[in-house]
């Protein structure tokens, strides 16, 4: 039986990545795995030339109030239960991720994905889709169930 001891959940704080949190958090509990919370701040939406004199720059104040934020996303109660670290990080998405799991020694990466085709998923790319490609560890991707017709 594969016992997970270290579990990596990336939070953009869009509703799939709650929904992966969630799915984290329950793997988590079932193994006593301590559980990292990880963000990453794009840098590709700060290196342009219109952001390099922009008052807008990412302070470790910034940083302080994300992982504040992080860990507010944890249902109240799971830091009694669970050892929970957070990591945040500047760069792009996919290869902070990949790099965080190898770094910690993940046994698994739980991350939410939004299931975009077509134009918008050649425009936007996939994070999800990359760190399965190139993570060192299983990943389990979790998007939000298309919506039920209804039945009238």
């Amino acid at each position: 039986m594969i016992k997970l001891k270290k579990i990596l959940c990336p939070v953009d704080h869009s509703e799939c990545s709650y929904l992966a949190l969630k799915y984290a958090i329950s793997l988590a509990l079932k193994d006593e795995a301590k559980l990292y919370l990880m963000h990453v701040i794009d840098t590709r939406l700060y290196d342009t030339e219109i952001y390099k004199f922009s008052p807008y720059k990412i302070s470790e104040i910034d940083i302080v109030k994300i992982r504040e934020d992080l860990m507010k996303s944890l249902p109240e109660g799971t830091t009694d239960v669970l050892e929970v670290e957070t990591i945040v990080v500047k760069g792009v998405p996919f290869y902070e991720i990949v790099n965080a799991a190898e770094e910690i020694g993940a046994d698994i990466v739980v991350i939410g994905t939004h299931g975009r085709t077509g134009l918008s998923h050649v425009v936007m790319g996939s994070v999800a889709e990359k760190v399965v490609r190139k993570a060192p560890c299983p990943v389990l991707t979790v998007r939000i169930p298309p919506s039920l017709p209804s039945k009238n």
